[in-house]
């Protein structure tokens, strides 16, 4: 026999063996289970006769020594025990393997093939497809484009914090203000996504910073609300009205609970620095409020 068919045969005996060992210790576990009252071979017993369950498992684990003693002597004719012990060693370790390896996304292609629809934009600006992204816009495609809640890619790269995405959008002409059905901006989308480099983008672009949603929040109202406190700072440092009034009549700091410190600390001293990372808040501070999710 060939030495490929051998540890072919070698294998499918193992498995074998695998599926009679998983049955011999399916047969030790039903040795210890109380019988339930109503199980038919109670009422069997009535007519004839009490059966031992001490005899089943013997004749029960002799079949399975049977078995296996010819599955052993098989395993043997075709390569040797070493067979065995090799190819289950094997068995285990693709087992630990397929546990540990880490699932990587797949890779984008290299070149997108056909025409990119908006739906495909829109979804690219959320994955982060850079290339979707440009053949898009290569083919004459708005950067303006939205789905029917008037969520642009930017407001969706903006949650996500892609930023060359975000780049490459507003340098093709993307309106930095569009607003969505909500009225809400690109800038709110960076606030609650709390990504503090696209803020500084954003802003660098001429986004402003006080325009505000259906609920009359600002962007500094979801800053707030999500103590995001080194996007507070960069906000006032650039403009950002901290009296403005919501349509409930809240501003700014009237939404600072007494026991966010740092949130309340950044409204009444907002000093330059500390702008490197927008996703921060209190170790013990609530948790956030939901936030809309983009259509997809």
């Amino acid at each position: 026999m060939a030495g490929s068919e051998a540890v072919q045969r070698a294998t499918a005996l193992i498995e074998q063996r695998l599926a009679q060992e998983e049955e011999n210790e399916k047969l030790h576990g039903t040795a210890h289970q109380k019988l339930p009252m109503d199980m038919l071979v109670l009422e069997n017993e009535k007519h004839q006769g009490a059966q031992s369950l001490a005899l089943q498992k013997v004749k029960g684990q002799e079949r399975v020594r049977k078995t296996s003693l010819d599955l052993r002597r098989e395993i043997i004719d075709v390569g040797g025990i070493h067979n065995l012990i090799e190819l289950r060693k094997k068995r285990k370790q693709k087992k630990r393997e397929a546990l540990v390896a880490p699932q990587e996304p797949p890779a984008e292609p290299e070149e997108t093939t056909g025409p990119v629809d908006e739906e495909t934009f829109l979804k690219a600006s959320v994955e982060g497809k850079m290339k979707v992204i440009e053949k898009f816009l290569a083919g004459g495609g708005s950067p303006d484009a939205c789905d029917q809640f008037r969520r642009t890619a930017l407001h969706r790269a903006s949650l996500e914090g892609h930023m060359e995405i975000l780049e490459k959008l507003l340098d093709s002409g993307a309106t930095v203000d569009f607003q969505d059905r909500l009225d809400c901006t690109a800038m709110h989308w960076a606030c609650r996504g709390g990504h503090l480099e696209v803020v500084k983008l954003l802003q660098s672009r001429g986004a402003d910073s006080n325009m505000r949603d259906k609920e009359g929040d600002s962007a500094l109202h979801d800053a707030v609300r999500l103590n995001r406190y080194k996007i507070i700072k960069l906000l006032l440092l650039h403009g950002a009205d901290m009296m403005t009034k919501n349509l409930a009549g809240k501003t700014p700091t009237d939404l600072v609970q007494l026991w966010q410190a740092d949130t309340r600390s950044a409204l009444e001293h907002p000093e330059a620095g500390s702008e490197q990372n927008g996703l921060e808040g209190a170790a013990g501070s609530r948790p956030a409020t939901p936030q809309p999710v983009p259509a997809q």
